[in-house]
């Protein structure tokens, strides 16, 4: 890619970009610039780049000149475009002022009551007991719930459900429990129906959000903005979406006489994938609704609207086979909380029950003796050289002998703290004189002691044979038992949080092109890189 210096093109900022990562609204936009500007001059590498439609695939001596009479000049199919020439095209957008931000997170509805409701039922079909089974070490029905608690949208959540555990866990993520009756516990019983069981019973709410416990990848702003298009623009509805471009076939009888036919395209003038705009279909992640309509049986009605959720966020789990593909997608796209993984800089990690399985070995020489697993102790040295410090915690409820705590310091070369019942109050000292908060440690513990640390922890994690009140408590829950392999699969989780975080600091949302200036990545797949070079 070659680089133009501001001195020569004498604009205020050029941005290099790829032509074929824009979506479709973006890239009309780009080819109704060029297609109106008949001074546009568009270079076409020799190796094959293509210009957008509309541009003359034409060379031009003065290629600077031409970036700086058009604002467009392409090199190996990115093309530079200068601020100016998409600013030009588009309504000004308001500046933060005085420090403010121009779109402050949104606060619960005024005068509304709205709440948001799961449904879990416990007789789920394809993978039993799915609503609550671990995706990337938390329940299913957890990621939802954290994403509609932090986004401080409703006066309550709950969860709809007939089933014991699920009630559980449901209160361990500050859920409120709403009994459902047999009849709408049923297989044949609706979604709707359910909703509607719950209207009846809390006759003083306004607005439902129904979200669906299986999108695991929404996220607390998703909601923010569908709400908005209620309690501000007067819909009455509002579900969610995500664009598809896929031709669609009508399904025929094996054997029969009838043919197929194309339903949403055209055979003998198939689009290129970049010229069309696809389809919006339902997604599934929540369906925003009026208890009016609710009561009328309706779900969707009224005055209605979608809201557009990217592709990367749209996942919905229905058979075992979507498992391990949605957890690696929730592990890249997924919320885990308003703490920024990024900012982790301590890790605390309890000896007995973490790094060891918690077995103290005597010899017939009265020795007392651990092991630990190599892959543990590389974990610890994996975070060291990415520069997070790691403290090791001996808990006076289960000792290890001092001279054991030494071995195992100069074996780790981590520093060894000892705590009592309230591991939270021992290391608060700790934190302040290191000058850190909660929110800047990651902590990994075994037990019902460990749970205030692990709910304040930015990143908290436990071994996979950790007991229930310590699992409720943790925002990770390892796979790998402790003592053989659970600390380097932590270790591993920290730093690819961390990775992620900084791979969406160094991109720029693809909204520049909507404003005409480059804002901070939210780390959407249209995310571009920004190349600024200027005074």
């Amino acid at each position: 890619m070659i680089f133009l210096s501001m001195r020569d093109l004498l604009v205020d900022c050029v941005f290099a970009f790829n032509y074929e990562q824009f979506g479709t609204p973006q890239k009309k936009m780009i080819r109704k610039k060029i297609s109106n500007d008949s001074q546009t001059v568009v270079r076409t590498p020799v190796d094959g780049g293509r210009a957008p439609e509309g541009c003359s695939n034409r060379h031009d001596t003065n290629e600077e000149e031409a970036a700086v009479r058009s604002g467009f000049v392409s090199t190996n199919s990115f093309f530079f475009i200068s601020c100016g020439a998409i600013k030009d095209q588009m309504p000004p957008r308001k500046r933060p002022q005085d420090g403010k931000k121009v779109d402050p997170p949104m606060k619960k509805a005024k005068g509304k009551h709205v709440v948001a409701l799961i449904l879990a039922r416990g007789g789920s079909k394809g993978i039993p007991l799915k609503n609550i089974k671990k995706l990337a070490g938390v329940p299913l029905i957890g990621w939802v719930l954290r994403a509609a608690h932090d986004s401080g949208l409703f006066d309550s959540v709950w969860v709809s459900t007939d089933h014991d555990e699920i009630a559980e866990v449901a209160k361990s993520f500050k859920a409120k429990v709403h009994r459902r009756s047999l009849e709408v516990s049923k297989d044949s019983s609706t979604s709707l129906e359910a909703i509607q069981e719950f209207v009846k019973d809390h006759p003083d709410v306004d607005v439902v959000c129904n979200i669906q416990a299986t999108s695991p990848c929404l996220h607390p702003d998703h909601l923010s903005e569908a709400l908005k298009l209620i309690t501000k623009d007067g819909y009455d509805s509002v579900f969610s979406v995500v664009r598809r471009h896929q031709f669609r076939w009508k399904e025929v009888n094996e054997g029969g006489s009838e043919v197929t036919v194309p339903l949403n395209l055209d055979p003998k003038k198939r689009p290129r994938r970049q010229d069309w705009d696809g389809e919006l279909v339902e997604n599934g992640s929540f369906y925003f609704s009026t208890t009016s309509l609710i009561k009328k049986g309706i779900l969707q009605g009224g005055k209605m609207t979608y809201y557009e959720m990217k592709p990367q966020y749209s996942v919905d789990i229905d058979i075992d086979i979507d498992w391990p593909v949605a957890e690696q997608r929730v592990l890249r796209y997924g919320y885990f909380g308003k703490v920024p993984p990024e900012v982790v800089r301590l890790m605390f990690c309890k000896l007995s029950g973490c790094l060891t399985d918690g077995r103290i070995t005597i010899s017939s020489s009265e020795e007392e003796m651990v092991s630990f697993h190599i892959r543990d102790m590389e974990g610890l040295r994996m975070l060291k050289s990415e520069k997070v410090e790691v403290v090791l915690l001996n808990c006076s409820q289960d000792p290890i002998g001092q001279s054991l705590v030494e071995k195992l310091g100069v074996r780790t070369g981590c520093q060894v703290l000892s705590v009592g019942k309230e591991p939270l109050e021992d290391l608060q000292p700790f934190l302040k004189k290191k000058k850190l908060e909660w929110k800047d440690v990651a902590y990994m513990g075994n037990d019902g002691a460990d749970a205030d640390c692990l709910n304040q922890s930015g990143l908290s994690a436990v071994p996979g044979d950790a007991p229930a009140d310590a699992v409720k408590a943790a925002k990770y829950s390892c796979h790998h038992a402790a003592g053989n392999g659970a600390v380097r699969e932590f270790s591993e989780y920290i730093l690819l949080k961390k990775q992620e975080a900084k791979s969406k600091r160094e991109q720029v949302h693809v909204d520049c092109l909507d404003s005409g200036y480059a804002t901070p990545s939210s780390g959407s797949q249209n995310d571009i890189p920004l190349a600024v070079e200027g005074k």
